[in-house]
């Protein structure tokens, strides 16, 4: 690896807390260790509880730190054509598609699958429909059904997933906006992240961002998840 570019992506729905600021220590001390680049990115994708006030305060806690940037501060509110083009990309490639359930539709589904002894999940109804797009469509990515994804994390070891426990997720709402996993994805594979440190809060995330990324034909970051940092009491600080 060349020229390691590490980044940290706080969300502005409140202040930076404990955890997101070592988080954040962490990912600049290696890109400036490695000679490397450290990136900046505000995901702002909830928009109903995002402020400007805490992009201001997030800004404000990390110069207190002493941490500085090298690029951005990128916002993934202005990036939308960015996601749109990639989830064509998807669809094109038939790693994506349409899905038209309900809500209820879906509830009863994960109700079935735990009364089945299964984990609760979207059973694949609309898989191989070919469903063209509609006002109340939501696009699915097409997990494989078999097989594994194994995260490679340099803190934890190897973490093995069945692929049959993780179901076809949500990558774009019906309202156009893109989900959590997804644009975590192509921000990172367009920004050259090569180096994900993060809290092991997102391992469960890890799989499926793995499998977005082989399906957009891109490299892996190197993964590493760390301990979360915890109260007396066992809670997070």
């Amino acid at each position: 690896m060349k020229n390691i570019i590490t980044r940290f992506p706080p969300s502005p729905t409140g202040y930076l807390h404990v955890g997101g600021a070592r988080t954040a220590i962490f990912n600049w001390l290696y890109a400036r260790h490695m000679n490397g680049k450290f990136v900046l990115r505000i995901e702002d994708t909830d928009v109903k509880r995002s402020t400007q006030a805490s992009v201001d305060a997030i800004f404000e806690a990390l110069q207190w730190l002493g941490i500085d940037w090298d690029d951005g501060p990128y916002f993934q509110t202005q990036r939308f054509d960015i996601y749109r083009e990639h989830i064509q990309k998807l669809v094109d490639s038939g790693h994506a598609y349409y899905c038209t359930c309900t809500p209820e539709q879906i509830d009863v589904m994960r109700r079935e699958a735990m009364a089945s002894g299964g984990k609760p999940r979207y059973d694949g109804t609309c898989r191989e429909k070919g469903l063209g797009k509609t006002d109340d469509a939501v696009m699915r990515f097409k997990a494989p059904l078999a097989g594994t994804t194994v995260v490679e994390d340099v803190i934890k070891g190897n973490i093995v997933f069945q692929n049959d426990e993780l179901d076809d997720f949500v990558i774009c709402r019906s309202d156009q906006t893109p989900t959590y996993n997804f644009v975590v994805v192509v921000d990172d594979i367009t920004m050259g992240i090569n180096t994900v440190i993060r809290g092991d809060d997102h391992v469960m995330n890890t799989p499926k961002q793995i499998l977005l990324y082989r399906a957009l034909n891109c490299p892996l970051p190197v993964f590493g998840h760390v301990p979360m940092v915890l109260g007396k009491d066992k809670t997070r600080l």
